[in-house]
């Protein structure tokens, strides 16, 4: 995927869309989000000394699926490892089916990106 062909969106731009589809692809730390205008895409650009991964999904990731989403929070918290800092961000998406959390966690020497990145590419 050409990360640099989408477009960043802010998590509230989720609120009303309808996915068909949602993806997680954990060998890349990956969320796939598609609806009808195009698939929102949750991920980390990654750098050298630091990573960020899907640390854990509460809920069934099925239920953010055919029904329009009501809700779309972002919340983290940073700290210190014996490596340098670390930054815990959550997801919180609600449907009329249920809730689902999705939790991150990023680990760097303290000098690059522990972020999330959620970008929307557009339907062709």
């Amino acid at each position: 995927m050409d990360y640099w062909a989408c477009d960043d969106v802010p998590m509230q731009d989720m609120v009303g869309k309808t996915f068909t589809n949602v993806f997680v692809n954990k060998e890349d730390d990956e969320i796939y989000f598609t609806c009808a205008e195009g698939t929102y895409i949750m991920f980390h650009q990654q750098s050298c000394c630091e990573s960020v991964e899907i640390e854990s999904i509460v809920g069934d990731i099925k239920d953010l699926e055919n029904t329009p989403i009501l809700g779309a929070e972002e919340s983290s918290g940073t700290g210190t490892t014996d490596w340098g800092s670390s930054t815990w961000t959550f997801y919180k998406l609600r449907s009329a089916k249920g809730y689902v959390d999705i939790r991150w966690l990023g680990k760097s020497n303290g000098y690059y990106s522990e972020s999330v990145d959620l970008v929307f590419k557009k339907g062709e």
